[in-house]
Parts: C-alpha cells; sequence; structure tokens
C-alpha cells in the first residue's frame, strides 16, 4: 500500500472516529454515567475511601470471586493416585491424571479398556 493511500485510509478512519464521539457526547446515557463517576469519585474523596473500598463494603464476597484461581486451588480435593502395571513389560506407572504420557502411549496400544484393566490401586 502506498503512503498515499494509507494516509488517506487513516483519515477516512479519524473522520468516523470524530462522528462517532460527537454521537456519544450527545447520548444522555452517557452523560448519566459521567455524572454518577463523577459524584462517586467526589463522594470517595470527601471520606478518603479507594474503589477497592467501596467494592469491599458494597460486596463483601467480591475478592473471593475475584480470586477464583487461587480459591478453587486451595479448596479442590486432591485427586488420588492411580497405580498401573502393564503386565506385558512389568512397568509401573503412577498418576493422579489422564494426561500422563505414559500411560496415554499405553492407551493408544492397548486400548483404554485393556489399560483400564491394568489398575493396581488406588490411594489418597
Amino acid at each position: 500500500m502506498s503512503l498515499l493511500n494509507e494516509y488517506i485510509q487513516k483519515e477516512q478512519q479519524l473522520k468516523q472516529l470524530q462522528e462517532d464521539l460527537q454521537r456519544l457526547e450527545g447520548d444522555q446515557r452517557l452523560k448519566s454515567e459521567l455524572e454518577f463517576k463523577a459524584k462517586l469519585e467526589a463522594l470517595m474523596n470527601e471520606f478518603g475511601k479507594r474503589p477497592s473500598d467501596v467494592i469491599a463494603l458494597l460486596d463483601p464476597n467480591a475478592e473471593q470471586r475475584g480470586s477464583k484461581g487461587n480459591a478453587a486451588s486451595s479448596t479442590r480435593r486432591k485427586r488420588r493416585l492411580k497405580i498401573y502395571k502393564n503386565p506385558h513389560t512389568g512397568e509401573v506407572i503412577e498418576t493422579r491424571g489422564g494426561n500422563h504420557k505414559g500411560l496415554r502411549s499405553w492407551k493408544d496400544e492397548h486400548g483404554d479398556e485393556t489399560v483400564e484393566s491394568w489398575l493396581e490401586r488406588m490411594e489418597d
């Protein structure tokens, strides 16, 4: 693309963005939201509060939901250890999940049901 074509394209995009901005500035919903935000910030400044303080006050459980990754991993039950023994080779695989490389290769070679029959025991 030539530099002139790029310039013309950017100029058209700029005009479109300016039109969109003017349309938004005339929207009553935007005016209402901006007014609410300004009043809320003034109120927070008056009482010396931060946004996190307001969230904690209005929704005490928000922090727990926000750190879903940490909360879920600490409350999730640990998977049981499965111990498989290949009767052909005597090889033993211990795994807590189904994505174990060796177990996956056994299942590809011998089939899921056959490999599941090789399950020696399960531990917590």
